[in-house]
């Protein structure tokens, strides 16, 4: 089972603490040059700092059923949120939904 950082969600770093590894900017680059969205989308959300979109996966995993798309932001972008507004600057942000393409304020 992976293990997650408390504060920021994260996976774990190393094998000695159960950890994942990490995948950089470059590979990031790599993967989107061979065209693989959805396993970016995987690596990035579901098997990263997604909280809500971990526990969906594991919940279609076991009743079955199609896996959701996540609709809000990862951890990792509220913790960078929250950490703007303790240098007391407003970060505002806007979701544009795929469906409909209507303009979303999401609050981090």
């Amino acid at each position: 089972m992976l293990m997650y950082s408390r504060l920021t969600q994260q996976p774990l770093k190393g094998r000695a603490k159960k950890g994942g590894q990490r995948v950089g900017e470059m590979e990031v680059w790599a993967l989107e040059g061979f065209g693989v969205a959805y396993i970016l989308q995987e690596m990035l959300t579901y098997k990263s700092d997604h909280i809500r979109a971990r526990q969906e996966v594991l919940g279609t995993i076991i009743f079955g059923g199609r896996i959701p798309t996540p609709e809000d932001a990862p951890e990792s972008f509220r913790l960078f949120v929250r950490e703007l507004r303790s240098l007391a600057l407003e970060l505002n942000h806007f979701l544009v939904s795929e469906k409909t393409f209507q303009l979303n304020r999401k609050e981090a």
